[in-house]
């Protein structure tokens, strides 16, 4: 009993040794620090959102996906551009003379 005892405190003492060894050595691989609170590293352009823009976006993950926060923010943007861009065509098709197609017939 007393050997089975020594044997678990052994592999246990081991095992603690190893780890803090591999957290001093690999650390947890972050380049920064954690972001405050309230913070995203999400970006997106004040005005004139294009296309790239969207594709470059990227989102922190969290544990069960993509921080929501985040998520939500970048489409509340993305869709007070396509409002605006949406106005904006209306009012170049409202202030633009109607063209009546001109149609020959044919000889």
């Amino acid at each position: 009993m007393l050997t089975l005892l020594l044997y678990v405190l052994i592999v246990g003492l081991v095992a603690a040794v190893l780890f803090l060894v591999a957290s001093a050595v690999f650390g947890r691989s972050e380049e920064l620090g954690p972001l405050p609170e309230g913070t995203t590293a999400t970006v997106l352009p004040v005005d004139g959102i294009s296309g790239a823009d969207v594709r470059a976006l990227r989102f922190q993950q969290v544990v069960r996906g993509y921080k929501a926060g985040e998520v939500d923010w970048a489409l509340t943007r993305l869709a007070a551009r396509i409002d605006e861009l949406q106005s904006q065509l209306a009012e170049a098709r409202n202030s633009a003379p109607r063209q009546v197609p001109i149609v020959q017939e044919p000889k």
